[in-house]
């Protein structure tokens, strides 16, 4: 008999290439995954519906997966501090493992775990960073500093020795039928329905949820034949399928980063054009922003609720709310942002330069707090993490990291650029979609299309707005 191990998975919901799983069965085959539904998250404001539900929905693919290879993933709901503690106590659990995280309340909360299994002589083993590439402090400034400029990141970043996938364990050892009971008495439950936690989704997700699912994804993505070769000139065309779509199994870790990275590196291999290295290397770049941003929210955890230009701590926002609710519902009269919002608020996912374009809108248009937008953003997407959202966010406002701080879109000029046959408008505003292709994109309609459609005026002037915003910002600055 060994020893009987419980793994807790937090943003790590896979059996393959996971790093504390994966050292928590070569310790032992009495391996026990659990996840918590923990109500410090669940009852945030910030939760959304479709999160919830491909979040569910990857839970019950773990389930199979551990059923397949012969163990179980336990469901928990309450506390963690509380309830993981008392489930290794009543099964007898030798150790604890889980993989890391950056974020300032999970940092938080499993200070409290370890704590509160310590007391009980239960071991834990956290020292695993299995979401990143690079843990936080390998890549560190000449002076051993955290980096705040992403260019010189990369440059360092890209240096680094990167770990490959590692192994999926296999042959679990399940509980017993007595240790079975006595984890239903100490509350492992069945997986819950998305509407058990008290949240409506009843779309289609936008990405197949699942290891199985992700796994594929990435396969025909990074493909010879697929979108990885043109990523460079694709990524940016909101209508083209020139994307990964693999942002929600990162966040919720469903496909392992080194994965990922091992994938890249072997379409870079088969790359036979300047081309198409250049959208590989395009791509690995997007994967160490995500990385960029895991390290500074690591170091500078106060990003997590403000700005991280001192400049912007009393920013005079405007606020207006009207404005913001119609920035929400895609109803601001500038056909590129209304199209991105009904996108987001119609399938739980925006394409990345809309994201961009909206975020630029609601901070430098309505001059609204970039906070409002972050938040709302959370409560909408399937992909919403703190980490990539909040360095978004306050590259968008101007007062994150970023040696050029001061961009305003136009959104005129970008969906000329990145829209110009107005294909993405047309799809998310169907009643305009019949308009000339030149209103759609500048946004100038007719007296008579407006009327016609009902489709509102512009809510603002983007050039009223643009030098309103400039003055303000040189204000603060000065």
């Amino acid at each position: 008999m060994g020893d009987r191990i419980l793994f807790w998975h937090r943003r790590d919901l896979r059996l393959h290439d996971n790093l504390g799983l994966a050292a928590a069965r070569a310790r032992s085959p009495q391996v026990t995954g659990v996840f918590c539904l923990d109500p410090g998250i669940l009852h945030r404001d910030d939760v959304a519906p479709v999160r919830v539900a491909y979040l569910m929905n990857c839970l019950a693919a773990l389930q199979g997966r551990y059923a397949a290879a012969g163990g179980e993933l336990l469901i928990l709901q309450g506390s963690p501090a509380q309830v993981l503690p008392n489930l290794a106590q009543v099964i007898a659990v030798t150790a604890l493992y889980w993989n890391r995280d950056v974020e300032p309340y999970a940092r938080d909360r499993d200070t409290h775990v370890a704590a509160a299994c310590k007391e009980q002589g239960i071991e834990i083993k956290t020292t695993f960073w299995d979401q990143l590439l690079c843990a936080p402090g390998a890549v560190l400034t000449g002076t051993g500093s955290p980096y705040t400029v992403y260019g010189p990141f990369w440059r360092n970043w890209c240096t680094q020795a990167k770990a490959p996938p590692e192994l999926e364990p296999t042959n679990f050892e399940g509980l017993s039928p007595a240790e079975r009971e006595r984890a239903n008495a100490a509350g492992a439950m069945p997986l819950p329905s998305t509407t058990d936690l008290g949240f409506s989704w009843d779309q289609p997700l936008p990405v197949e949820p699942g290891e199985g699912a992700a796994l594929q994804q990435l396969e025909a993505f990074c493909s010879q034949d697929q979108a990885i070769g043109a990523y460079d000139e694709q990524r940016n065309f909101p209508f083209a399928l020139g994307t990964s779509r693999l942002s929600a199994a990162l966040k919720f870790g469903v496909i392992g980063i080194r994965t990922v990275w091992a994938a890249a590196a072997e379409a870079m291999e088969r790359c036979r054009s300047d081309e198409t290295r250049q959208s590989v290397t395009t791509w690995q770049q997007e994967l160490a922003w995500r990385e960029f941003y895991q390290h500074v929210m690591y170091f500078f955890p106060q990003l997590a609720t403000g700005p991280y230009r001192p400049q912007w701590q009393n920013f005079p926002w405007v606020n207006d709310e009207a404005q913001f609710q119609a920035w929400c519902a895609g109803r601001t009269g500038y056909p590129i942002v209304d199209a991105a919002m009904r996108q987001l608020n119609e399938t739980g996912w925006m394409h990345n330069r809309c994201r961009m374009i909206v975020a630029s809108f609601l901070t430098k248009d309505l001059i609204i707090d970039w906070r409002w937008g972050e938040k709302y953003f959370m409560q909408t997407l399937v992909d919403g993490d703190l980490s990539a959202n909040n360095g978004g966010w306050q590259w968008s406002a101007s007062s994150g990291m970023d040696p050029k701080p001061l961009r305003i879109f136009n959104p005129a000029s970008q969906a000329k650029k990145f829209d110009p046959e107005a294909e993405y408008i047309r799809q998310w505003l169907p009643e305009i979609r019949h308009l000339d292709t030149g209103e759609l994109v500048s946004g100038v309609l007719s007296p008579l299309s407006r009327q016609q459609t009902g489709y509102p005026a512009p809510i603002v002037d983007h050039k009223r707005q643009q030098a309103l915003f400039k003055e303000k910002y040189k204000g603060q600055k000065g």
